[in-house]
């Protein structure tokens, strides 16, 4: 297919699901901020949705689009906002909080026992997303489906969007903003994620020493940097909220059991201080 085509064939697939997004999370909000018995939803989550939308979306959409397709340097600009900052921004809004807000009851109860399903929990497993994140990643750069993609439309739709929905797992499988219903404790989080981070910091070096075909060196080179250090910058963000949580968790689950003996003491006085029957 020409480039042509090729570019304005995405500008309209991706820009349409963009558009459809932030519409449709507008009028999640609107449904959701009529129901006085629930609080405003949150201004900063309206925020981080369409920042999110636009991140992901600028990579498959107008100038980048067109400079990814041409140059590997920016192609990896482009996978850090796909892959890794958009789901950050996205995940953070906390969209199926929002869902479930808004749908009447019948409906929120089948969306949640969906989020209960054994594929829900498979497919959010932190091992699982890991692999299909970074081994997505192995296998794109480390194979011809990177010079292949250039060449099917249906292969560099297919590819960008496992980037963005595999991206996504990855981000929800270590940040619990949106109910979750299998969990696993942070140290098993982090220790999947600093095998992660391992997976992708070598990666990157891979391509420094090792460039996709067709691919000259000094543009890979400079794409691998890239892909290294921004990398780095996006999942400074995630262990900074990863931890924060973990601080925080502790921190309430020490107040609770400080505050139990308390509750026995207070308990006992009133009892034995109660009038006689």
């Amino acid at each position: 297919m020409p480039h042509d085509a090729y570019i304005s064939a995405t500008d309209w697939l991706f820009g349409t699901l963009a558009l459809l997004a932030i519409l449709l999370y507008g009028v999640g909000i609107f449904h959701s901020n009529r129901q006085k018995r629930l609080r405003k939803w949150p201004r900063r989550r309206i925020v981080l949705w369409v920042a999110g939308v636009l991140a992901s979306v600028s990579t498959v959409v107008g100038p980048l689009a067109k400079l990814s397709h041409d140059q590997f340097t920016w192609h990896m600009f482009g996978h850090l906002l796909l892959g890794m900052l958009g789901p950050l921004l996205l995940a953070l809004a906390a969209p199926m909080t929002l869902v479930l807000r808004t749908l009447p009851v019948r409906q929120a109860r089948k969306v949640s026992r969906l989020l209960k399903s054994r594929l829900a929990g498979f497919s959010t497993h932190p091992i699982i997303a890991s692999i299909l994140n970074i081994g997505g990643l192995w296998l794109l750069y480390t194979t011809g489906l990177f010079a292949a993609m250039h060449h099917h439309l249906w292969l560099h739709i297919l590819v960008h969007i496992h980037v963005f929905v595999a991206g996504y797992l990855f981000t929800i499988s270590l940040l619990y903003i949106d109910p979750v219903s299998h969990r696993y404790s942070y140290r098993y989080r982090t220790a999947v994620f600093i095998v992660a981070l391992a997976g992708h910091g070598i990666l990157s070096k891979f391509l420094y020493a090792y460039p996709p075909a067709g691919v000259p060196i000094e543009e890979a080179r400079a794409g691998a940097m890239l892909m290294y250090y921004g990398g780095d910058a996006v999942d400074l963000v995630i262990i900074i909220l990863l931890f924060s949580n973990w601080y925080h968790s502790a921190k309430r689950q020490q107040t609770r059991v400080t505050s139990t003996p308390t509750d026995h003491v207070h308990a006992n006085e009133t009892t034995q201080n109660a009038p006689a029957s």
